[in-house]
């Protein structure tokens, strides 16, 4: 009697859809959690992306500003020991700056920070880059009457070239000092979700401002020629002590 009730029990098939059915429940809900992890992974990686393609595009946009800035100073040695910025700037560098991703930065302790990586890597001795902070602030205030729709924050620094050298001559053994017209840039952008992107450039003076102010942008030769013809400008940084025009001939002549 006891093996014909196993028998009985092992025969009835009640509840059997009810365990498909639950099966079921759990796999479609399994597939579907997957694809919501999918979706919601590939939303953060776009994300990700469009932050680190602006944040770069910001950083270039701050050494565009800079250069500018550097192109009014008439002693690059000024900036090389503090004692003159940019007009871009979002207060103190020592108080502490939102950043858009949230926390703050303190931009003396910035600047320490980057020194010290610096050093770590200095293949220049005497002559390694010292950096000093020139210019700091949101992208939205980059521009005086624009509005710049942008979260970031970015800070440029600048220093001594490491290959300063007079021409002919050796390393000036001082990052200090500018002997040859050339400085180096560090630009870095902070973005939402940890975002920062950096970029670093050298520019240099040039004997005329009359192409884009020492800038020779992507542009037809054409156009350069057309520049390069209009009347001389003085060399960029000095100043502009007298200006004579000559109503016979037209000629200008600039001092």
């Amino acid at each position: 009697m006891t093996m014909n009730r196993l028998r009985t029990r092992l025969s009835n098939q009640e509840g059997t859809a009810l365990i498909i059915a639950l099966m079921s429940m759990m796999l479609l809900t399994a597939l579907g959690a997957a694809v919501v992890m999918v979706g919601t992974t590939e939303s953060h990686i776009s994300s990700n992306y469009r932050n680190s393609q602006e944040a770069l595009y910001a950083a270039d946009a701050a050494v565009e500003r800079v250069v500018q800035d550097l192109l009014m100073v008439p002693r690059w040695n000024d900036i090389l020991t503090g004692a003159a910025n940019s007009s871009f700037v979002d207060g103190s560098a020592t108080s502490p700056k939102t950043l858009p991703g949230g926390g703050t930065v303190i931009l003396d302790a910035a600047t320490a920070q980057l020194q010290t990586d610096t050093n770590l890597v200095n293949m220049w001795g005497a002559n390694g880059p010292q950096w000093s902070l020139f210019a700091w602030g949101p992208m939205n205030d980059m521009l005086p009457t624009q509005i710049i729709d942008s979260p970031m924050y970015v800070v440029v620094w600048v220093a001594d070239d490491p290959a300063d050298a007079p021409p002919g001559g050796a390393y000036d053994g001082n990052p200090l000092a500018d002997t040859n017209g050339v400085l180096t840039l560090h630009a870095e952008a902070y973005g939402p979700s940890g975002t920062r992107k950096v970029v670093e450039v050298t520019v240099a003076r040039t004997s005329s401002t009359e192409i884009e102010r020492g800038q020779v942008a992507q542009r037809g030769q054409e156009e350069l020629n057309q520049r390069a013809r209009k009347a001389a400008v003085q060399t960029p940084g000095k100043t502009l002590t007298n200006m004579r025009t000559n109503v016979l001939t037209g000629g200008t002549t600039v001092q």
